[in-house]
């Protein structure tokens, strides 16, 4: 469908700053899927050797099959190892991948091609060359998986398992919706969820930075994105039969009022860090008040009362 291009500093545009009259959220943004050409054609691959296998004697059957096998085996490791990567990625606190995913597929696919090279050359040599080559050749394309975990020093690995099961939950909440819509055939409620679902993935994004706030978020994160499903399903189903005008503006409204709460839900979390870290600031500056050290003047960083600490350790040390 053509849309004409143009935004509230074009002419003839909205000058307002949406069209429910916020101001402008998180924009929803359209990363391109991590599984690429090149995962899709390993499993393309694999099949070369299915369909040789038919023209061989049994034992070559057998091996070309075991080589089919083999290949997909690690083509679809290498999908799931690609996609975890990613999650990996764009998360600021993470977990590393239980299971290595591209490493095991970088082994399945040597042990596939040693397998191939010994069928093909009939030389352990020549299949070891092969494998070894296959293996890296996998590394250097694929990287290996994220080893170690990404912002978890000083979190509680239980709470950590909430948030991951409690985001999970929410996710799929959120595919739920993406799915039903689909069957309304209408580009600006399909825009409209998506913007909706940028603000809830920012608050999802805002919990797994904190653990700690999973408290305060996990309503958001059941109850009303719940709700918000359970609606979207049934507003597709009647829209799609009889395009009610009347629904679609209600359910326009409801995604509207539950954008609003996200957004503000998600600024409540922020402000309150924010309020902690100054509590934490103010409560060190009155210590080192105390112990004799004087603050300076432009003393309202972090890096400030950082300058000042060593100061305060030398001077323990003199009176000690």
């Amino acid at each position: 469908m053509a849309r004409r291009f143009g935004g509230p500093n074009s002419p003839g545009g909205d000058p307002r700053p949406n069209a429910s009259g916020m101001t402008a959220g998180p924009v929803p943004t359209h990363r391109p899927h991590p599984v690429g050409a090149r995962v899709h054609l390993l499993f393309v691959l694999p099949f070369l050797f299915a369909v040789s296998a038919f023209f061989k004697d049994p034992a070559g059957l057998a091996a070309n099959l075991s080589v089919f096998a083999l290949l997909l085996l690690s083509a679809w490791l290498t999908r799931e190892g690609v996609i975890a990567q990613d999650a990996y990625d764009n998360r600021r606190v993470a977990r590393r991948p239980a299971i290595p995913r591209k490493i095991f597929a970088a082994a399945g696919m040597g042990l596939a091609l040693g397998v191939a090279g010994l069928i093909g050359a009939g030389s352990p040599v020549s299949a070891a060359i092969f494998g070894g080559l296959g293996a890296v050749l996998h590394l250097a394309a694929f990287g290996p998986d994220p080893l170690k975990d990404k912002g978890m020093e000083g979190v509680d690995l239980f709470q950590t398992d909430r948030v991951a099961r409690a985001v999970e939950e929410a996710e799929e909440h959120l595919a739920a919706i993406s799915n039903a819509i689909l069957r309304v055939r209408d580009r600006a409620i399909d825009e409209r969820v998506r913007e909706f679902q940028a603000h809830v993935r920012a608050l999802l994004r805002t919990v797994e930075n904190d653990p700690r706030r999973l408290s305060a978020a996990r309503r958001y994160m059941g109850v009303y994105l719940l709700g918000a499903r359970d609606a979207t399903l049934k507003f597709a189903d009647l829209y799609a039969r009889n395009r009610d005008a009347g629904a679609r503006a209600d359910y326009v409204a409801l995604l509207d009022d539950l954008q609003e709460n996200f957004a503000l839900r998600t600024e409540t979390l922020l402000d309150s860090d924010r309020q902690a870290l100054d509590i934490e600031i103010d409560v060190l500056r009155e210590r080192l008040e105390r112990e004799g050290v004087r603050a300076p003047v432009a003393a309202g960083t972090l890096e400030d009362i950082a300058t000042a600490v060593p100061s305060t350790r030398n001077s323990s040390e003199k009176g000690s």
